[in-house]
């Protein structure tokens, strides 16, 4: 192999492997991140809508303590304000999101990518308390209306098998959550060498990646020594 490959390949970082411009196997991870950005914006819109309807018809949407199984009344106004608000943030976050993968502003999909590191680091508490204490989850069941579909059948099963359908159940969000925290990263490095007109060129083998410079640049460097002048030679 040729030493200025060689020096190539270990300039590059494990980082780079990692590296795509495509997701979802055949959307580009701009248009991908957009595509995210507004169904994130819908979801949180529709909630919104439904929080400020439960709030302004309160009779409508109220469920009182019996009805829940338990001593809390989590719909009431407060609770309702507060997860407005959280909504609204929300849409906001997504929205700048959206217009900085549009706009070309890496700046602006950064507080969309916390906010997924974030999601991604509470459900993965969520996992681990399950795997610390299995009895919270039959606990969560008594809590249910009764009324609720296939209350009694799922919590006829046992803790064993709850514990590892739920396991399950949240593995699967959490890998689908850190593909879409891989491609919002990957449009960020994406934005941010088109903002800086740095864009990166990979080559891929079987096994390596090599990091190349862009074509304008490579032409634009001048030579380090220019050739001799050229010289007839008489006899």
């Amino acid at each position: 192999m040729p030493a200025d490959t060689q020096k190539m390949m270990m300039t590059a970082s494990p980082w780079d492997r990692w590296y795509s411009t495509r997701c979802c196997l055949c959307c580009h991870v701009r248009t991908g991140t957009i595509i995210l950005g507004v169904w994130y914006m819908l979801i949180n819109a529709v909630v919104l809508l439904i929080l400020l309807t439960a709030l302004n018809d309160p009779e409508q949407y109220h469920l009182t303590s019996a009805e829940l199984a338990n001593d809390l009344d989590v719909m009431d106004d407060a609770n309702m304000c507060i997860a407005s608000a959280i909504s609204l943030l929300m849409i906001l976050i997504c929205g700048m999101a959206t217009y900085g993968a549009y706009k070309l502003r890496p700046a602006w999909i950064i507080p969309f990518f916390c906010y997924q590191i974030f999601d991604f680091a509470l459900n993965t508490l969520v996992a681990v308390s399950i795997v610390v204490y299995p009895n919270t989850i039959q606990d969560y069941l008594q809590q249910l209306p009764e009324n609720f579909p296939y209350k009694e059948e799922v919590a006829a099963l046992s803790n064993v098998c709850l514990v590892v359908i739920v396991l399950l159940f949240i593995g699967c969000i959490l890998g689908f959550k850190a593909y879409l925290i891989a491609c919002v990263w990957n449009c960020y490095r994406y934005v941010s060498g088109r903002g800086s007109s740095e864009i990166l060129l990979y080559v891929t083998t079987n096994d390596t990646t090599v990091l190349l410079p862009p074509y304008d640049d490579s032409v634009s460097v001048p030579p380090k020594q220019a050739p001799p002048p050229y010289t007839t030679v008489t006899a």
